[in-house]
């Protein structure tokens, strides 16, 4: 790393003490309170968000794969450990529990040592944390041979994690968080090696309790993705600067009675209409509603690339999308090429076309606020397709039947330029549009 110079900025409340800002010319940013003397609800950290840019030969290739493997993925750099250990690790908020490779796990290069840190504790299973906190884990906490609590995580795309439970000492900045419990994870199927080799773990941050965020006690956290080179911030604790646009909020939608196809640690907005440019497409808001199963509920998702709707939806949505890009984009003419399993309109652009035509935009419309997405994030250059000189784009919204997830999931492909505030303490999200680039600047960050 860079040589970093600290600077000065910004006034704390807790007591007279002052906090800093930690920023260095490679896109770091770390802004943090000291925790001795002030609690989770009155700390801010701030962290650099950045992506990992996955090889386009590592891309699925087959129509019939799942989405969710990303060739871009939001990812934060902390250390953990007695002494720390750097790592790095996909932000989730589709995700509970946070995890990291350790040394046993075969073929990444980035692993946590445990047996390297005086601090690692395992959990064993007969502990409250084995025993309680894990029930909103989709597979069940067990016992190893050692009488240790054994997680086993499995995901969309049929990769999976297996581990122990542990508690160690996670450092954001030189703040030191101890007894933060994690999954030491030593075996891991993975259906895309390469994307996965370039992290430590992921950071788990959805609302079960064993998420990073509820185990910080943060009232809220946020994060900004700008649309130029795709860095931002992550933000924990309250964003409340002059500098930030009025937010607009939509509530969460919870459901305490279990169902089988409805996550409820999940963040779950109410999804209630789209509109292409401001023609409002004639759905019944009644198609947004979960259903007696659970089904149909709306996810915003930072561990996924891009949104996903529900058959009839996405259906509506593409049919009028290309109706009113028909004379303006070639469309790709072959039924068997679907991007991802899921995203089957494509255009053909010409080389001689620097940049695509003015498209129509796409609004979500949840209960309260509003999600635009217009320009370059509506098509997605796919990497090694071509035709001549022609190259190919996808429309960046894919049906969920293909993949059998009975759910909307909102990626953060349509989340740039957007600040997301997860208000955990009054149960909503909060949006806003922003040039994140110049968010990064009022933190001191030169972009």
């Amino acid at each position: 790393m860079k040589a970093c110079i600290f600077w000065n900025r910004l006034q704390n409340p807790c007591l007279k003490f002052q906090s800093f800002i930690f920023f260095c010319s490679v896109t770091v940013l770390i802004c943090f309170t000291e925790p001795k003397l002030c609690s989770p609800q009155t700390q801010t950290l701030v962290l650099p968000l950045k992506t990992q840019q996955i090889p386009s030969g590592s891309l699925p290739k087959s129509p019939n794969r799942l989405p969710f493997h990303h060739n871009v993925t939001l990812t934060v750099s902390i250390t953990v450990g007695t002494p720390p250990q750097n790592v790095s690790m996909v932000i989730d908020t589709g995700s509970e529990l946070s995890w990291l490779h350790c040394n046993k796990t075969r073929n990444f290069n980035t692993t946590f040592d445990p047996t390297r840190s005086s601090s690692y504790s395992p959990v064993p299973c007969s502990s409250s944390t084995c025993t309680t906190r894990t029930q909103d884990l989709t597979i069940p906490a067990s016992c190893d041979s050692n009488q240790l609590c054994h997680a086993i995580l499995s995901y969309a795309d049929a990769s999976s994690n297996e581990g122990n439970l542990a508690s160690d000492t996670f450092y954001i900045g030189s703040s030191g968080i101890s007894g933060l419990v994690f999954g030491c994870m030593d075996t891991t199927f993975s259906s895309n090696t390469d994307e996965d080799a370039k992290t430590t773990g992921l950071m788990g941050m959805n609302r079960g309790s064993l998420s990073f965020v509820s185990q910080m006690g943060f009232p809220k956290f946020s994060y900004c993705i700008s649309g130029s080179d795709f860095s931002g911030l992550l933000l924990l604790g309250d964003s409340n600067f002059s500098w930030i646009a009025p937010l607009n909020y939509t509530p969460l939608v919870q459901i305490s009675t279990p169902l089988p196809y409805f996550d409820r640690v999940a963040y779950t907005v109410q999804l209630e209409g789209i509109k292409v440019s401001d023609k409002l497409l004639p759905i019944p808001k009644s198609v947004f509603v979960p259903d007696h199963t659970g089904a149909g509920q709306t996810m915003v998702d930072s561990g996924t690339q891009f949104t996903f709707l529900l058959g009839p939806v996405y259906t509506a949505l593409r049919d009028e999308f290309l109706n009113q890009t028909s004379k303006i984009l070639s469309v790709l003419d072959d039924p068997n090429f679907v991007f991802q399993g899921a995203m089957d309109l494509c255009y053909w652009v010409p080389p001689g076309q620097p940049r695509l035509p003015p498209l129509p935009s796409v609004s979500l419309m949840f209960r309260g606020a509003e999600m635009k997405v217009s320009g370059g994030q509506l098509l997605y250059r796919v990497p090694g397709q071509v035709r001549g000189n022609d190259t190919l784009h996808c429309f960046t919204f894919g049906n969920s039947d293909l993949l059998g997830v009975e759910a909307y999931v909102i990626g953060h492909h349509h989340q740039q330029n957007v600040w997301m505030e997860f208000d955990l303490q009054n149960s909503r999200i909060g949006l806003a549009q922003v040039q994140c680039d110049l968010a990064g600047q009022r933190f001191g960050l030169s972009v």
